[in-house]
């Protein structure tokens, strides 16, 4: 791509934000959009405009985003979400930093030299001859040997420090938000619980339940409530999952039928018994799903009974009336053997995934090798496919594979979008397929919480967009281009992949700037949502559960947008002294993200959970990952470059080593577990236990009747569905 296609992709990027900015303006202020553009304010109770919608300024969104403190995003989504801008607002402080040096110095000291001419004359150039503009702006343009690598050599260190400095005060900061959130005196119910897995087998005439209270009793005696013992509710969970359903159908059915009675008409609904209702016994809907809620609620009862007494499983929570002694158990060695009584603190009720509890210790290691062998497995084949989709679909290329596409490609205005975009789309595309698969493989890992599982899938899936997408688009793109020149001399493949790194910058420049234009666009517009919400409206919704469902936005999803992040962090640190152009592409990603997503974590996303930043860690590691990987990366190509300097660098990969064990140690302990000295801190009122444990009870366990003093007693053997999550 030369540098009038790739300013002419820029602005066809910009124009698009710009109209999906202005669509947003005009639809946000529609009193029926409310739900698409506002849910968060709605869910909590608030007006969704601060003014009316007729009067309100389109672009108020914008201040009111910049002028929100953090304290506004802890109450509007919780810590989570500000943990996340932490991040977000971390890696803007050190794209800014390292381009108020990088720029003004590295990108004079490039343009003066004439490395691209002479490398024009010669047979070992990236590109067959041809050089896209924005090389003259790179390291490509500097001679080889030249006494002015001295000067992107000392910019590789002041992005490294930068990093270090900036990430480290990030970590105290979070560490602090942590521990604030976790000493509150409000009552949190999974401050007061453990879990516990991997019971040993009870003793003969010994219930699980029996068992588990004279274990903790002997050793918390003061302070030990109750424990609830895991059954397996796949049978009652089901049949709850059926009721619920048709209670559903009930309430649909009544909405049409008071509907037609408006109309005059008082037609009550009909529906056949047979397979998806398109076959069978025609009935009147009303009668029939009141009859089947009258059997199913009988079928319940009976099944709840026969669970809670018969299917208890080798795990518990056990409730305490301190959340210190909570937070002091979770974090002990209980039992001599590693694999009896494993004790770790209790997510949040709507966090646990029921199903994994009961998976035994050493199930649990076998499931997590198997899930890295697969996955492992998975970025290697993956790269394939990838490589050869960022070679294949350039025009040139297409031109070749697809004849018949020539007079389509051949239009001058889509010729442009094309060469701009195509490759880039692709990937994207590609990559979309991704997330549901490594979050399934993620759950089999036995882990016992969502938020954990949206933890591990992130980490796969950033080591697997780098990998694939990173180093793929890099190796895939330079091997493909010039394969005739390495069966001539295939000891040039390293030098080659090295001095195609300056000519791969301006693919990741379209990529990094359709991801903030384009990809920031949509998420502000929301046209999407709103599509499919008017049409649910219209055509599918007849009562209100029906339409809250049609709208609910769900959460920011941080297992695909951090890794997404993350990769345009490697990007871009990778990219930050070989081509320093690409630095302003990267601030204002994460400037337009910050902007955007502040307005949606403020009025748009409902957090599905609080984890108290327990991400952060993560987040921190993969920024040093990069900064790894940037320090590589330089140091491999000033060799190639014939730098006599170049072992100056070789301290760097060795500090950020040192930096994360430093960083670890320090602050990475108080993220594993509770601190003692915060779960200290008084509460503003005494913790009603029995709601704590009611709220760790499955809806499929509940009964309707309370006076049933032999299941309220049940209550106390049981936990939440195993296959409820």
């Amino acid at each position: 791509m030369d540098f009038s296609s790739f300013l002419t992709s820029l602005g066809t990027s910009f124009v698009i934000f710009i109209v999906l900015m202005v669509l947003f303006a005009w639809l946000s202020t529609r009193q029926g959009n409310a739900v698409v553009y506002y849910p968060n304010r709605i869910v909590k109770g608030m007006e969704p405009w601060e003014g009316s919608s007729r009067t309100r300024n389109p672009f108020a969104w914008i201040k009111e985003a910049l002028s929100s403190s953090e304290q506004d995003v802890i109450n509007m989504s919780g810590i989570d979400t500000a943990v996340y801008f932490v991040f977000l607002s971390t890696v803007l402080g050190i794209l800014v930093l390292s381009g108020i040096v990088l720029l003004p110095v590295l990108l004079p000291i490039a343009a003066t030299d004439d490395g691209v001419k002479k490398n024009e004359h010669t047979s070992n150039n990236t590109s067959n001859g041809t050089f896209s503009d924005l090389d003259k702006l790179s390291m490509a343009n500097i001679e080889v040997k030249s006494p002015r690598l001295w000067a992107f050599l000392v910019a590789t260190y002041w992005v490294s420090v930068v990093t270090y400095f900036l990430t480290f005060k990030a970590y105290k900061h979070v560490s602090a938000l942590r521990a604030t959130a976790l000493m509150s005196n409000e009552v949190k119910p999974e401050q007061f619980a453990v879990l516990v897995r991997d019971l040993p087998n009870a003793t003969s005439g010994q219930t699980r339940k029996q068992q588990v209270d004279t274990y903790f009793k002997s050793i918390y005696p003061e302070t030990f409530y109750r424990s609830m013992v895991v059954t397996n509710n796949k049978e009652v969970d089901k049949i709850w999952g059926e009721l619920e359903g048709y209670k559903k159908k009930l309430a649909r059915a009544e909405a049409i039928y008071a509907l037609s009675q408006g109309n005059g008409q008082g037609t009550r609904p009909t529906n056949r018994t047979g397979f998806l209702g398109l076959c069978g016994k025609k009935v009147d809907s009303i009668e029939y799903y009141n009859e089947k809620i009258k059997e199913l609620t009988q079928k319940l009862e009976a099944e709840q009974k026969v669970t809670l007494r018969e299917k208890q499983q080798g795990s518990a929570l056990v409730f305490f009336t301190s959340r210190v002694t909570a937070a002091l158990a979770a974090q002990s060695l209980h039992a001599q053997m590693v694999d009896n009584w494993t004790v770790t603190e209790a997510p949040e009720p709507r966090q646990l995934i029921w199903s994994n509890l009961t998976i035994k210790f050493y199930n649990r290691i076998i499931r997590q090798y198997v899930v890295y062998i697969v996955v492992f497995l998975t970025i290697v084949f993956y790269m394939i496919p990838i490589a050869f989709i960022s070679a294949v679909t350039t025009l040139k290329n297409l031109r070749k594979l697809l004849p018949f596409l020539k007079p389509i490609v051949d239009i001058a205005a889509l010729k442009t979008v094309l060469e701009a975009y195509l490759p880039q789309l692709a990937l994207i595309i590609f990559l979309a397929l991704l997330p549901k698969f490594l979050l399934f493989l993620s759950k089999t890992e036995g882990i016992p919480s969502g938020s954990h599982v949206i933890r591990a899938a992130s980490g796969k899936y950033f080591y697997f967009i780098v990998f694939n997408v990173f180093i793929g688009v890099t190796i895939g793109g330079t091997l493909f281009a010039s394969i005739k020149t390495i069966e001539e001399k295939p000891n040039s493949v390293f030098d080659m992949l090295a001095k195609s790194l300056p000519g791969n910058a301006t693919f990741f420049l379209t990529f990094v700037a359709l991801k903030f234009f384009v990809g920031y666009g949509l998420e502000l517009s929301r046209i999407v949502p709103l599509i499919i919400y008017h049409l649910k409206r219209k055509y599918l919704c007849k009562n209100e559960a029906e339409l809250r469902e049609a709208w609910f936005p769900g959460d920011i999803n941080y297992a695909t947008r951090v890794p997404s992040d993350m990769l345009i962090v490697t990007i871009v640190l990778c990219y930050s002294v070989i081509a320093p152009v690409i630095i302003p592409f990267g601030v204002l990603y994460f400037a337009l993200g910050w902007l955007v997503l502040r307005n949606q974590a403020l009025k748009v996303y409902v957090p599905a959970y609080e984890s108290y930043g327990r991400m952060w860690p993560h987040m921190q590691i993969r920024i040093i990952s990069a900064l790894f990987l940037y320090q590589v990366t330089m140091l491999g190509y000033f060799g190639v470059m014939r730098f006599y300097y170049t072992p100056i660098l070789v301290p760097l990969p060795i500090l950020s080593l040192v930096f994360v064990f430093v960083c670890r140690k320090k602050f990475y302990g108080a993220f594993c577990h509770t601190v003692l000295e915060v779960a200290s801190q008084e509460l503003k009122e005494t913790p009603h236990m029995e709601q704590i444990f009611k709220s760790f009870i499955p809806p499929s366990l509940i009964s309707e009747k309370q006076e049933d003093e032999h299941f309220e007693d049940a209550l106390s053997q049981v936990s939440r569905s195993e296959s409820s999550v």
